[in-house]
């Protein structure tokens, strides 16, 4: 992998840890030369993926929409900026420009973009892997409720199992680098057998 796009919060009002954790992530994506593909913040995770990514001599690359590109909410130190016209061709273009998808924690923005690239995995969309940073257990939760959606039918036993996650960043993008795509389970699911 080349590039991984990183969705996280852009919320400052969160533990300490958690900025920690996602400044780790960014230096770690720099030191194995992974190019670092986000949504262009400087608040929060976002903030700090970037920067760690930055201060560890990493290629970073934010993608923005006109309304969120302001002096208060965008990053000012990336390689670039790429300004999309609104959200959905933002998620497209960093879709466009990754390799792989991580989730560190954060909200409903990272969560839709979380699920839109599992869902586009699952339907064949992109064989792409994606990662979840279960930092502080923090997608517990999450993670229960999508096993209690295998249990009742409604996932594939190998696409949850396609979701690569770790409590830690380098185990996580060791798993990532394993990953093989569940393209016979993509097949029942679309139906092509």
């Amino acid at each position: 992998m080349k590039s991984i796009c990183v969705f996280c919060g852009s919320s400052d009002a969160v533990h300490a840890d958690y900025r920690s954790a996602a400044r780790e992530m960014g230096k770690l994506l720099a030191q194995r030369k992974i190019r670092v593909i986000y949504g262009g913040g400087k608040t929060g995770l976002m903030g700090e993926v970037a920067n760690g990514a930055v201060e560890a001599g990493g290629e970073v690359i934010g993608v923005i929409i006109p309304s969120m590109n302001t002096p208060a909410l965008a990053h000012t130190g990336l390689a670039r900026m790429d300004v999309t016209a609104d959200m959905h061709a933002r998620k497209a273009r960093m879709h466009e420009l990754a390799d792989g998808y991580i989730a560190l924690p954060g909200g409903y923005g990272t969560w839709d973009e979380l699920f839109e690239s599992i869902t586009w995995a699952q339907t064949g969309a992109h064989e792409k892997p994606v990662g979840l940073l279960n930092f502080k257990s923090f997608y517990d939760p999450m993670l229960a409720a999508i096993d209690h959606a295998v249990a009742e039918g409604f996932i594939f036993k190998e696409h949850r199992q396609s979701l690569c996650c770790e409590s830690e960043p380098e185990k996580l993008l060791d798993a990532m680098m394993k990953y093989e795509h569940p393209r016979e389970a993509v097949k029942r699911w679309m139906r092509e057998e």
